[in-house]
């Protein structure tokens, strides 16, 4: 899977950073990158999202917001994400790239119609998208219904990405964002793909707080998954973890 080329308007964006934002971004992706090597990671349920073959259908991930920085650390796999139309969507989107993945600009709030059906042209060229649904401005651990109206319109699945970090240190932002200290142990589970289907859009839109409460069952279940307290349930018939 290809990422697609870098459309004009985002480039002239890149433009616009001053240097020492650039520079921040090439300082903080070495740090990173310094950090992350010493992180433990763990993965569960992704075997057959890897083994896909070429022109397989894609899927749609959904991810809660405040643990964007291991989940992607995990991931590292050519992937839309939804970013803000705002100046800071640029810098998240100049990060997301270390992970190999790449932004689609607009939000819930701003622009979201033309980031909903750029991101149904990116899924229906044969890349999956990311969505965190209760960003960018949460409340915390919500379900805006932007994923499931792309899953739906899509035809394609939708797989929630979850996880949990032993020794983290979290932010007193919103969303509770956290970032695993040096040598962490970080568990990170793909949940069961679930179509997403409706009589029309509203109906589909609807569904939204019972996607939510599956997205509270799996960070459950990979919070139990890290303390050994029981096995995997994986997906599509894989061997359990040990």
């Amino acid at each position: 899977m290809s990422t697609p080329p870098a459309a004009p308007a985002a480039e002239r964006r890149a433009a616009a950073l001053d240097w020492r934002t650039r520079a921040a971004i090439v300082l903080g992706g070495w740090l990173l990158r310094l950090l992350g090597a010493t992180w433990r990671v763990r993965v569960h349920g992704r075997e057959w999202l890897l083994a896909r073959a070429a022109g397989e259908a894609p899927v749609v991930y959904v991810l809660w917001h405040g643990q964007l920085l291991p989940l992607l650390w995990a991931h590292k796999a050519p992937t839309g994400v939804i970013v803000s139309e705002h100046r800071d969507g640029e810098i998240i989107a100049r990060i997301i790239a270390l992970f190999g993945l790449f932004g689609v600009r607009g939000s819930s709030s701003r622009g979201g119609t033309r980031a909903l059906l750029e991101s149904v042209q990116v899924v229906r060229r044969g890349t999956d998208m990311a969505f965190t649904p209760d960003g960018p401005r949460g409340p915390r651990h919500s379900f805006a219904p932007g994923a499931l109206m792309l899953a739906s319109r899509a035809q394609v699945p939708l797989v929630t990405i979850t996880g949990y970090v032993d020794r983290k240190w979290q932010l007193g932002s919103w969303d509770g964002f956290e970032i695993p200290k040096p040598f962490a142990r970080v568990t990170v589970r793909y949940g069961t793909p679930r179509a997403v289907e409706g009589e029309d859009i509203r109906a589909v839109a609807e569904r939204a707080s019972e996607f939510a409460e599956y997205m509270r069952q799996d960070l459950a279940l990979v919070e139990a998954l890290a303390r050994g307290e029981v096995n995997s349930a994986p997906p599509r018939g894989e061997a359990p973890a040990p």
